[in-house]
C-alpha cells in the first residue's frame, strides 16, 4: 500500500502538482479575490548573504534600553517598531555553504530528511496562503553570486524558488496582464492537471474496495490531500478570471539590486497592499552591486575585511545602506491604512531581515542578525538569549511563533524545540 500512494505522489509530483498542501477550506468561493473583513497577516523575509559587522551591530546592553550602535542608528525612528534578537541561529557550520539555510534551519541538501523536506519558512506560510491570493509568494532576487547567492526559499520538495531577477520582472507579474496564449496555455496547464486528478482519484476508488480497515484509512488520507489540490485547482481556474490591479506607476527599469532596491520594496508593499501576495522575499546576494555605492572593492571581499579598518568603514557603509532601505519600507508600511481597520499594512506583516551568515570575515553561521518588525508583536526590545548548552534557544522557535501569528496551526518549525519565549 505505502508503496502505491509513493508511486500516486511521484505522479503528481512530475505534473507539477504538490499535494502536501495545507487546508483550503476556508478558500472555496471567488470572494477570496476580495479584501477580508479582517485584514490578513503579511510575512515579507529579507536576507544578506554575507551578515552584518557584529562589533558595529549589536549593543552590548538588552531590552529596551539598549544602546544605538552604528549600524542600528539607522534605524532609530522605527525602534519602537522591531525586536532585535541576540544569539539565535541554526547550530549550522559551513561559512558560505550554510547561508541557504537562513529560512529552513537545515543545510539544502538535508532537508531530504526532513518531516518537511526542508521547506523554509515563507514557503510554509505560502502553502498556507493557498490561492487566496494570485501569488502565494514572491521571491525576488538574484541566481548569480558566490555559491549560487542566498537561496532563501525552498519547497517541501527540496526544489529552490526561482527568484525574480529584477523590478521591471515584478512589476510585469504583478500588474500586466498576460497575452491571450499565455492564459490559453495556463488553462490547458489547468485542465491537464485536473484530468491527472481525475485518473487517479478513480484509480484510488476502485482501489479501496479490495483494502482492508487500516490500509483504508491510509487511503482516506490520501483521498483528502487530493481534495485539497482540487479546490486550489477551482481557485486557480478562477483567478484566470479576475483580473490584476491597476496602477499608475510606470514600468521601471532594471539597473541593478543597489539601485533598484527601492523600487522592489515599493513593489513589494504595492503587492502587499492590493492582496496580490501575503508572502515575499528579497535576497540580498553577491550581486548587490557596490560601485553604485561609490565603493570599488567588492562586497564579498570587504566581508572578509581581516579587522582593516578602512575596509570595515567601506562594509558598514554598504550594511547602512541596506538598512536604510529597511527603514524606508517598514515606514512605507507604516503609512498605508488598512482599510475597514484602526491599523497600518505594518501592524498586519512580519518583517524580518537577517542572514544566514553571523560572521563574514571568520566565516561563521552562528548568532545570527535577527531582526523582526511589525506583525502585531509587542516591539521596542533587545532580547538576548542563552548561548551554550540546553538553554541554547534555535532561531527556528522564532519561526514557529511567526507562523502562530500568520495563522498557521503549529507548535514547532523545522529544527525548533517549541516557539520563541519572551515574544508578546
Amino acid at each position: 500500500m505505502s508503496i502505491l500512494l509513493s508511486k500516486r505522489r511521484s505522479f503528481l509530483k512530475a505534473a507539477g502538482i504538490c499535494i502536501a498542501l495545507p487546508s483550503l477550506e476556508s478558500m472555496s468561493s471567488a470572494s477570496d479575490a476580495r479584501p477580508t473583513a479582517s485584514p490578513p497577516k503579511r510575512m515579507v523575509c529579507i536576507g544578506n548573504e554575507f551578515g552584518m559587522h557584529p562589533e558595529s551591530f549589536w549593543p552590548q546592553s538588552d531590552g529596551a534600553d539598549y544602546e544605538a550602535t552604528a549600524l542600528l542608528k539607522t534605524l532609530q525612528s522605527n525602534r519602537n517598531d522591531f525586536t532585535l534578537f541576540s544569539n539565535l541561529d541554526h547550530g549550522l557550520k559551513g561559512g558560505h555553504f550554510a547561508i541557504h539555510g537562513f529560512l529552513t534551519g537545515v543545510k539544502a541538501a538535508n532537508g531530504r530528511n526532513m518531516a518537511e523536506g526542508g521547506i523554509s519558512l515563507d514557503q510554509k506560510a505560502a502553502e498556507f496562503v493557498g490561492s487566496q491570493t494570485r501569488f502565494p509568494s514572491l521571491a525576488i532576487g538574484s541566481d548569480d553570486g558566490i555559491h549560487g547567492g542566498c537561496q532563501m526559499s525552498w519547497t517541501r520538495t527540496g526544489t529552490r524558488v526561482p527568484p525574480i531577477p529584477g523590478p521591471r520582472e515584478l512589476f510585469r507579474k504583478l500588474f500586466l496582464e498576460e497575452s491571450a496564449d499565455a492564459k490559453r496555455q495556463t488553462a490547458q496547464r489547468i485542465e491537464l492537471q485536473s484530468s491527472i486528478l481525475d485518473a487517479v482519484l478513480g484509480d484510488a476508488n476502485t482501489l479501496k474496495r479490495k483494502l482492508n480497515t487500516s490500509d483504508g484509512r491510509k487511503l482516506d488520507e490520501y483521498f483528502s490531500s487530493v481534495r485539497d489540490v482540487e479546490r486550489k485547482l477551482t481557485l486557480d481556474r478562477q483567478w484566470q478570471q479576475v483580473r490584476k490591479p491597476a496602477t499608475s506607476l510606470q514600468e521601471p527599469i532594471n539597473e541593478g539590486l543597489v539601485k533598484d532596491m527601492p523600487q522592489i520594496y515599493e513593489l513589494i508593499a504595492l503587492a502587499l497592499q492590493t492582496d496580490s501576495t501575503r508572502v515575499a522575499t528579497l535576497e540580498i546576494g553577491h550581486t548587490f552591486a557596490v560601485r553604485d555605492l561609490g565603493i570599488k572593492d567588492g562586497y564579498h571581499s570587504l566581508s572578509h575585511h581581516g579587522q582593516v579598518k578602512s575596509k570595515i568603514d567601506l562594509l558598514i557603509q554598504i550594511e547602512t545602506y541596506q538598512l536604510e532601505q529597511l527603514s524606508n519600507f517598514i515606514n512605507k508600511l507604516k503609512s498605508i491604512r488598512e482599510p475597514n481597520s484602526d491599523g497600518t499594512l505594518l501592524d498586519q506583516t512580519m518583517v524580518l531581515h537577517g542572514s544566514g551568515m553571523g560572521n563574514a570575515n571568520s566565516h561563521t553561521n552562528n548568532s545570527l542578525p535577527v531582526i523582526l518588525a511589525g506583525g502585531g508583536f509587542q516591539h521596542g526590545e533587545h532580547k538576548r538569549y542563552p548561548t551554550e548548552g540546553r538553554s541554547k534557544v534555535p532561531l527556528c522557535n522564532l519561526f514557529a511563533s511567526m507562523l502562530q501569528g500568520f495563522g498557521v496551526e503549529t507548535d514547532q518549525f523545522s529544527t525548533g524545540t517549541g516557539t520563541l519565549t519572551g515574544l508578546a
